[in-house]
């Protein structure tokens, strides 16, 4: 009979809610394990793991992982280049301006992000067609720089040389995951905006363009 009692009170306990979480919750989590390890550690059973959930949380917001890899990309897409796109309809540009624009798109990291950027860079090397979607990206973000030195009047040569310089250099701070000092950062800032920007150029954080020739 004590058995029996002690069966009932146990079947009469509550069971524990079962936890969902959001579609965004799931790719945010993806997010930073693309960031931190790669594509190829973006997986449906690791995130479930590591979010304490069933596959079955991971079904209700996507059809596959394919479908939560789309997700990362069009984050990426938003964040780190749509502002770059929406640079691109800008007809009439006043060289150093268009210049300081383009550079507080990545610079200030909001919503730009190095991470993803990175990320998904080393991500296309194992997929033609996102390669080509980078490389597409990389050439947008090149030909604004293009456009932005010619205006300050060099010479189109001069323009993509200095262009590639830039770009390189931003793209090489990510990749060696460059850290320093927002003090020491602010020191050296106008001498490389001087050295970018050249002698065209007198004052890199001030919005006038010196004369061509000066």
């Amino acid at each position: 009979m004590a058995k029996a009692k002690r069966a009932t009170k146990s079947s009469a306990r509550p069971k524990a809610a079962r936890r969902t979480l959001s579609r965004e919750a799931w790719i945010a989590a993806a997010r930073k394990v693309l960031e931190k390890r790669g594509i190829g550690e973006v997986k449906i059973d690791h995130l479930a793991l590591q979010l304490k959930v069933t596959r079955g949380s991971f079904y209700f917001h996507f059809t596959s992982l394919a479908d939560l890899r789309n997700s990362l990309l069009e984050e990426w897409r938003t964040s780190n280049c749509a502002p770059f796109w929406a640079m691109r309809g800008t007809e009439t540009v006043d060289g150093l301006q268009f210049f300081t624009d383009i550079v507080h798109a990545w610079v200030n990291e909001d919503p730009f992000s190095p991470l993803l950027d990175l990320a998904v860079r080393n991500w296309s090397r194992t997929s033609k067609k996102l390669a080509q979607e980078v490389k597409e990206m990389d050439d947008l973000r090149i030909d604004l720089l293009v456009r932005a030195f010619r205006a300050m009047g060099y010479p189109e040569d001069q323009s993509i040389v200095r262009a590639r310089i830039t770009y390189f250099h931003q793209i090489g701070q990510y990749a060696l995951s460059f850290k320093e000092d927002p003090a020491v950062r602010r020191h050296y800032q106008p001498l490389f905006g001087e050295v970018l920007l050249g002698p065209l150029v007198q004052e890199p954080d001030l919005p006038t363009r010196a004369a061509a020739g000066a």
